[in-house]
């Protein structure tokens, strides 16, 4: 089992990291029409609002989480708070956020496999990856009861030990890991193995969030009616498109 073990978080991680990158890189430069989030809410609005706004939330909020309590230093929030706060700090603000998440992801499947309408026109990976993520999301639910039992903060150093080596192309202990119960572990594969279908399916779009950061700074355009007679010489109204 220690081989399994070192491949899952030694070697996979930059495998799936590389497909991330790699895979996105090419999906923009060959298929770019496909680089769309595909939303159904022509079809029928009806809990899509609701889901989405709840999801999007959630799951902003969860990632943004993940990402500053694994990739901090304890020696850089260990000046004003310990382990243990930072956990249960991490407890309560993840599973408020994870609840959230779980109710409009839950909502956004439903529809997507219950509504044959929108079934019918739904790419397969469109569900699937609905599923991969409501499972891990369930998964990530199930480590909290268990966080409690280590309330001393040790499995998130663990946790974030391995996160920061994996990043900083340090050696990895895959022994430590390997003593973690099997939800933090099934977590922590799953999680990876999502940036792994990635550049497969339409989380692409998240790409295109950043992107439009650049809207709000672009020049105008400008726009000219057809039943706009101007005078020679007179401006021409500009306005910018939505």
């Amino acid at each position: 089992m220690s081989g399994v073990y070192g491949f899952l978080f030694q070697v996979y991680p930059y495998v799936c990291f590389t497909v991330f990158v790699v895979g996105s890189l090419i999906r923009f430069d060959q298929n770019q029409y496909s680089w769309k989030s595909d939303s159904s809410q022509m079809l029928r609005a009806g809990t899509l609002r609701w889901g989405s706004n709840l999801f999007h939330v959630g799951v902003l909020f969860l990632f943004f989480g993940h990402m500053v309590g694994l990739f901090t230093p304890h020696s850089v929030y260990g000046v004003f708070m310990s382990a243990a706060s930072k956990q249960m700090l991490a407890i309560t603000a993840g599973g408020i956020a994870g609840l959230l998440c779980f109710v409009g992801l839950s909502l956004l499947l439903y529809r997507r496999v219950f509504d044959d309408r929108i079934r019918h026109t739904s790419h397969p990976t469109d569900i699937a990856i609905l599923l991969v993520l409501w499972v891990q999301l369930v998964v990530g639910l199930i480590t909290i009861p268990l966080s409690f039992q280590h309330s001393d903060g040790s499995v998130m150093l663990i946790l974030a030990d391995w996160a920061q080596r994996i990043v900083t192309l340090r050696p990895v202990d895959a022994t430590a890991m390997s003593e973690l119960a099997w939800p933090y572990l099934f977590h922590v594969v799953f999680g990876m193995t999502i940036f792994l279908l990635f550049p497969f399916s339409r989380l692409v779009h998240v790409w295109s969030g950043f992107a439009t950061v650049g809207f709000l700074f672009r020049p105008h355009q400008v726009v000219r009616s057809r039943r706009l007679n101007l005078p020679p010489g007179h401006a021409v109204p500009t306005r910018r498109l939505p």
